[in-house]
């Protein structure tokens, strides 16, 4: 097939990336980790957000990538502070072609319903939705210039549940929808969504706290694909998705999981 005259070539990945900037929020452990770390070997740069400093500072001294890298505190459901991540970035590397909504309350055990308090329901909503709203709205501008895209991180746990999650359930089912929502809205700037499955962090977390997972043969059995999940699955796709190679591709969901969601089970 010839492709039409005015059709403008598809560059490679790798030769893309120098001087392109991505915001990831959440990017000093565990997925956000992988996400930045990959957008690093692609070649581009990243502004990390995360409440925790230890591990914001740890990651830049241990990447050791000069001014390809930057950290700030962040809270991503506070407006006040998402507002200063992103002027801050901008300050700092003069432009913004990605952002990765990736920060987020982890712990999908809320309890029986009948015993969630109101307050601590609005807490996970407030975090995992409304952060992937407040870092959206401030960093549109800037990427509708660059004519950039974004990556959410829901959860496989937006389609299939365990008892007594609904709180997180509800916030990365509300990230699914906000995602196509969005990705009409904001277009030519592309939005897409990852819903990761059991991804081992116990690596990627700060020094502290870094330590060898302990999983047994089950654990990776159960996967059609024969293993369990780790940060740089992730961080695969998030590159992928950002970048020109998949310019026709906004408004989707891509589970990542092994194979776990097609995989029958019965008791």
């Amino acid at each position: 097939m010839v492709a039409p005259k005015n059709a403008s070539p598809v560059p490679s990945i790798a030769s893309e990336w120098p001087g392109k900037v991505v915001l990831v929020t959440g990017g000093a452990q565990g997925i956000g980790r992988g996400i930045a770390e990959a957008v690093l070997a692609a070649g581009g740069s990243v502004a990390i957000g995360d409440l925790d400093a230890e591990a914001g500072k740890a990651c830049l001294d241990e990447w050791d990538v000069g001014d390809r890298a930057s950290f700030a505190v962040l809270d991503v459901s506070k407006e006040a502070s998402v507002r200063r991540f992103v002027a801050a970035a901008r300050r700092r590397f003069g432009r913004i072609d990605g952002l990765v909504n990736n920060a987020g309350i982890a712990g999908p055990e809320n309890g029986p319903l009948e015993d969630l308090d109101w307050a601590e329901w609005k807490r996970r909503i407030d975090t995992n939705l409304g952060g992937t709203f407040l870092c959206s709205k401030h960093a549109l501008p800037e990427l509708k210039k660059a004519n950039g895209a974004i990556v959410n991180v829901s959860s496989s746990r937006a389609h299939q549940s365990e008892p007594n999650t609904e709180a997180y359930a509800a916030s990365k089912g509300g990230i699914v929808a906000f995602t196509h929502a969005l990705a009409v809205s904001a277009g030519p700037v592309r939005v897409n969504a990852i819903n990761p499955g059991w991804i081992v962090v116990d690596e990627w977390k700060k020094p502290s706290q870094r330590k060898k997972p302990k999983l047994s043969a089950a654990d990776h059995a159960q996967h059609p694909v024969g293993r369990v999940g780790l940060p740089p699955d992730i961080g695969a796709l998030a590159v992928f998705l950002l970048s020109s190679q998949a310019g026709f591709i906004t408004g989707e969901n891509f589970t990542v999981d092994g194979g776990m969601a097609r995989r029958m089970r019965y008791v």
